[in-house]
């Protein structure tokens, strides 16, 4: 279970790479209102779509990780999504990670093994921001907690973009024009787009599917003890109920001889 804390929730940014003279979400200058999208796991009985996991997490892996970090993501957390410990071995295999000290006192690199966190792209904050123009980007981790309304806000921003300004809005240098942004201005260029992926599964890979796919596992990232909150949530529910059963019934036993 990924451990997340108040302080890593407090220090999450913004998803861009770079934080306009805006800092609110949504209704701040320039920013258009937040539409709302229809998730698997809302409501009291929602779910995480296993298909969409899957398909988000190709999606940050072939898309998103070359800017962005999950450091408080271990690759053995994919298990509880239903990945089986021959894919994760699979899938980490591919990263490498500093270890160390060895015998003689020099670290080494080996590759990623299940217990590792998420390989993040950069060896540190002045290398990341070195190669995105002084931006850092943001751990994704807790992303969707970081933001009000933050799954609709992260969808609306992926997929918020537009070719050009509008009539008489005038761009900053390397600057992008997102609907949904706040003050519009985004340095971060459109990360998603049609057939940025390819599934397996045959799904369709239209910019709106992929920004869905992402979100989805965004939020189980965020918050993957979700599921298991609300099965314990129905658990007391269902006993509290019985349990009133059981003291109404007693009330009317001890009483009835009074009446």
């Amino acid at each position: 279970m990924i451990k997340k804390t108040l302080t890593s929730v407090l220090s999450a940014l913004a998803i861009a790479g770079v934080v306009s003279t805006v800092s609110t979400p949504s209704q701040a200058a320039g920013g258009a209102e937040i539409p709302s999208q229809s998730w698997s796991w809302n409501g009291p009985f929602g779910t995480f779509d296993r298909a969409a996991l899957r398909r988000g997490l190709q999606v940050y892996a072939e898309v998103c990780s070359s800017c962005h970090s999950l450091d408080l993501v271990h690759y053995r957390d994919l298990g509880n999504i239903g990945f089986s410990i021959d894919e994760i071995k699979a899938f980490a295999i591919d990263y490498e990670v500093e270890d160390g000290p060895d015998d003689e006192g020099e670290m080494f690199t080996r590759e990623a093994k299940p217990a590792d966190r998420f390989v993040g792209p950069f060896a540190n904050e002045q290398a990341a921001r070195a190669s995105n123009g002084g931006a850092y980007p943001p751990d994704l981790s807790l992303m969707t907690k970081a933001r009000k309304n933050g799954a609709n806000y992260i969808y609306a921003l992926l997929t918020g973009y537009e070719e050009e300004a509008p009539d008489g809005v005038v761009l900053m240098d390397g600057m992008n024009y997102n609907h949904y942004f706040p003050g519009n201005q985004i340095a971060m260029a459109p990360p998603v787009d049609d057939d940025y992926v390819e599934y397996a599964d045959g799904t369709s890979t239209s910019k709106e599917q992929i920004a869905h796919d992402i979100v989805t596992f965004l939020a189980w990232t965020a918050e993957p003890e979700l599921e298991e909150r609300k099965s314990l949530g129905l658990k007391v529910m269902i006993f509290l109920v019985v349990l009133t059963g059981m003291l109404y019934g007693l009330k009317r036993k001890i009483w009835a001889k009074l009446h």
